[in-house]
């Protein structure tokens, strides 16, 4: 019988809402990883998160965390602008890299990091956790096997003006504190930047994880009453045509999903906003069969099976579903060419896209 792995030891970069929500419950719940250690400048905080969530050490000093030979990967969870920085320095200590969404704010600082990824030999992977969403996790096994050449991909991800009022009932309450370390300047105050990264990252992820490479974009761009909506022409590697629709907010409830048609088949999914952890609802149609499958989904922890899939590549060698540095950098490549062709109004295409999102 084979001997199994020792659980991957895992140190957690960021005790913030991403890491309170979701980070440390998921290393705490997976059967493949241990949450060993947490690291965050802001030293109240750490002694909190210490307190409820026991991990064996903590540090207030992330090159220190870096230096513990116990830890073997880390799990970044801080803002936006400091995901490159604090992961290349992961990447030069030798330590395997589990990166928040969106995996850097430029192309060409993800380009930087791809080329150490690559040269280190070591595993990094971006958290964008609804690659492991059952739901989609079967239609894209389904587009593999059953479904055949793709004609058309329609895909939509649509923040709601109540999500927090729906998130807030299900989440606990954040503990902050004024020792925390954040980016120059407020990056909430460009909206369509940081909507774009927030959520554009999720939609342009999703839609490569099923549809495959996505050669260029032309997208328009409207702004009413404190709304943004992005719409765009996609066009992708192998010849098929699609339609992205970004909004944020629209005055209903959390509105995300996907339509695909293929030469045997045909998918449609409804998504959920992901902190209620329930699998998407996905119909597949096969024409081999006449019959439309539907998979339950009853084990949804989208963040849990996105540490164990993390731990899986790195312990056994096992491939997964999770977003490697070539899908980061093309999420990021995505989001600046729907940025750049809204306001150009030109097709942009992903290959000669460059600078910030």
């Amino acid at each position: 019988m084979r001997k199994e792995p020792p659980p991957l030891r895992v140190g957690v970069l960021g005790c913030g809402p991403i890491s309170q929500f979701a980070h440390f419950e998921a290393c705490r719940k997976a059967r493949n990883a241990e949450l060993y250690a947490i690291c965050d400048v802001a030293e109240d905080l750490v002694e909190k998160m210490a307190a409820f969530h026991a991990p064996r050490v903590t540090y207030t000093d992330y090159e220190a965390m870096l230096s513990d030979p116990n830890v073997e990967a880390v799990i970044i969870g801080v803002a936006d602008q400091f995901h490159v920085p604090a992961a290349s320095v992961a990447i030069e200590a030798g330590k395997h890299v589990l990166v928040e969404k969106p995996m850097g704010v430029g192309v060409e600082e993800c380009e930087d990091l791809r080329e150490r990824v690559l040269a280190s030999g070591l595993v990094l992977q971006v958290g964008t956790e609804k690659r492991f969403d059952p739901g989609i996790a079967f239609a894209h096994r389904f587009i593999r096997e059953e479904m055949g050449e793709m004609l058309a991909l329609k895909a939509w991800y649509c923040d709601s003006l109540y999500r927090y009022a729906m998130t807030d009932a299900l989440q606990p309450i954040p503990l902050a504190s004024g020792e925390t370390r954040r980016p120059k300047g407020d990056p909430k105050a460009d909206r369509r930047r940081y909507d774009m990264l927030a959520h554009g990252s999720h939609l342009l992820d999703t839609a490569r994880f099923l549809g495959g490479e996505i050669v260029s974009l032309r997208a328009r761009l409207v702004e009413k009453f404190g709304a943004r909506c992005w719409f765009a022409e996609a066009e992708f590697a192998d010849g098929s045509v699609g339609h992205f629709d970004l909004t944020i907010a629209v005055r209903m409830d959390w509105h995300e999903g996907f339509q695909i048609y293929g030469e045997y088949g045909s998918v449609i999914g409804k998504t959920y906003n992901p902190w209620y952890l329930k699998s998407s609802d996905v119909e597949c149609f096969s024409t081999r069969d006449g019959r439309y499958h539907r998979p339950l989904g009853e084990d949804a922890h989208f963040f849990r099976l996105q540490v164990e899939g993390f731990a899986d590549r790195i312990l056994r060698g096992v491939p997964t579903l999770g977003a490697d540095v070539d899908d980061g950098l093309a999420a990021v490549r995505g989001m600046v060419a729907l940025a750049r062709s809204a306001e150009s109004g030109e097709r942009v295409l992903l290959s000669e896209a460059e600078g910030g999102v």
